[in-house]
C-alpha cells in the first residue's frame, strides 16, 4: 500500500510510462467502458480546487471507482473532528484511498500514520505537491521527445520558477522532480516572497530578467494576494513591472522557450494575457495531463 506524500518518493520513470499508456487510450477513445467497482475513493479536501479535485474525480472514474467528495465545511471536521478520526472513519467505511488537500503542511503525513487505505498528497500549505509536479514532468518529456526516463533527461536544461516561492508548495516538489532529472533550475521572487531557509540544488534570484535568460521553460506562480495585506508586497503594479512574464521579459529566453503555470492563473498580475494564451504555452496542455497523471498515480497507490 504505497502512499503518495512526496514528490521525492515518486517512482518517476514508471509514473511518466504509466501516465502515457492514459494518454494513448483516452485519445483513442475518450469515453472507454468501465467496470464499475462496488468501492469508492475519498477526495478530502480542506481547501478550494478546481484542477485537481476534477483530474483525481475523473481518475476515480477511468479506474471503475465512485469518487466520494468531501469538503471541510460539509463534513465533521466543521463540528470540530480531528483528521485522524475523519481518516479512521473513512477507512472503517471502506474507502480504496484517500485524496488529500490540507491547508497544514505534513497532514498527508499525519493521516498516512493511522491510515488502512493509501493517502495521496494532493497539495498541503507551503510544502508539496507531488502530482502537480508529476504532470508538470511529464509535460516537459513529451515536450522534450520522451527521452530514456530513467535517465538525466533534462541535463543542459533550464527552468525559471517566478513568484510566491515562499509559500508555493508546486515550487518546492517541482524543484524536486525537476534536478533529479537533471534540470538547472532557477527560483526567482521579491525578497519578501523568497523562503527564510535556503532550498538546496536550486539557483535563487529577486532578478526576474536574470532568471528568464536562456532558459528552456518558464513557470509562473500564481501570485496570492493575500500577502499583500500582510505588508510582503509594495503594490501590485510594482510586482507586475518586476516579476510578471510577459512578451517583452520572455524575449531574454531561449527562442523555443515553452511557458507553463500550475493555475488558477491571476491574468494580468503574474502572467500577461498574450503569453498565457499564446504559442509558447503549455497551460492547457498541463491540464489534459493532469488526468493522465492521477490516472496513472491513483493506479498505482493502489497496487493495479
Amino acid at each position: 500500500m504505497p502512499h503518495v506524500l512526496t514528490a521525492a518518493e515518486l517512482p518517476v520513470a514508471e509514473l511518466l510510462r504509466r501516465a502515457d499508456d492514459w494518454r494513448t487510450r483516452l485519445q483513442a477513445n475518450p469515453t472507454p467502458p468501465v467496470q464499475p467497482r462496488a468501492a469508492l475513493i475519498a477526495l478530502l479536501f480542506y481547501e478550494p480546487s478546481t484542477r485537481t479535485r476534477a483530474a483525481f474525480e475523473q481518475a476515480s472514474v477511468l479506474l471503475g471507482y465512485h469518487p466520494l467528495v468531501i469538503t471541510a465545511e460539509a463534513s465533521s471536521v466543521a463540528k470540530g473532528e480531528s483528521l485522524h478520526d475523519t481518516v479512521r472513519t473513512l477507512c472503517a467505511q471502506g474507502v480504496r484511498a484517500i485524496v488529500m488537500r490540507h491547508p497544514q503542511a505534513g497532514a498527508p503525513q499525519a493521516a498516512a500514520q493511522v491510515a488502512t487505505a493509501p493517502i495521496l498528497n494532493a497539495g498541503d500549505g507551503a510544502h508539496e505537491h507531488p502530482t502537480q509536479a508529476m504532470l508538470d514532468l511529464y509535460t516537459l518529456w513529451r515536450h522534450f521527445g520522451m527521452p530514456d526516463p530513467a535517465t538525466r533527461w533534462l541535463t543542459g536544461r533550464k527552468v525559471a520558477i517566478v513568484g510566491d516561492i515562499r509559500h508555493s508548495r508546486v515550487a518546492r516538489s517541482n524543484l524536486t522532480l525537476l534536478t533529479q532529472a537533471g534540470a538547472e533550475v532557477w527560483l526567482c521572487a521579491p525578497p519578501t516572497l523568497m523562503p527564510d531557509a535556503p532550498l538546496p540544488n536550486a539557483m535563487l534570484t529577486h532578478d526576474a530578467d536574470a532568471a528568464v535568460a536562456n532558459a528552456d521553460v518558464v513557470m509562473a506562480l500564481r501570485l496570492q494576494t493575500e500577502r499583500m495585506q500582510q505588508g510582503l508586497l509594495p503594490s501590485l503594479n510594482a510586482y507586475r513591472r518586476d516579476y510578471q512574464i510577459n512578451a517583452e521579459r520572455l524575449r531574454r529566453a531561449k527562442p523555443e522557450c515553452i511557458v507553463m503555470h500550475p493555475g488558477p492563473i491571476q491574468r494580468g498580475i503574474e502572467i500577461d494575457d498574450a503569453v498565457a494564451d499564446g504559442a509558447q504555452s503549455r497551460i492547457l496542455e498541463q491540464v489534459r495531463n493532469g488526468v493522465y497523471v492521477r490516472a496513472a498515480t491513483l493506479a498505482y497507490a493502489l497496487g493495479e
